[in-house]
């Protein structure tokens, strides 16, 4: 009886370890992530969403052809 009590608790402390070790993983990668998406959205507010209109020439100059 001793030998399989001992075999459960084992297994829950293997598994309780497992879980932590989890959690520690999953919280790093949503701070990765979180810090992807932070660089994203700067580099995306810098970009100019508005093409400019070309001012010689023939085409694009009365109408904006380059959308």
């Amino acid at each position: 009886m001793d030998v399989s009590v001992n075999g459960m608790v084992n297994a829950s402390m293997a598994l309780q370890q497992h879980q932590l070790t989890s959690e520690i993983q999953t919280s790093v990668l949503k701070k990765s992530l979180d810090g992807q998406a932070d660089q994203m959205a700067q580099l995306m507010s810098s970009v100019d969403t508005m093409p400019k209109l070309a001012t010689e020439g023939l085409v694009g100059t009365r109408i904006n052809t380059t959308a």
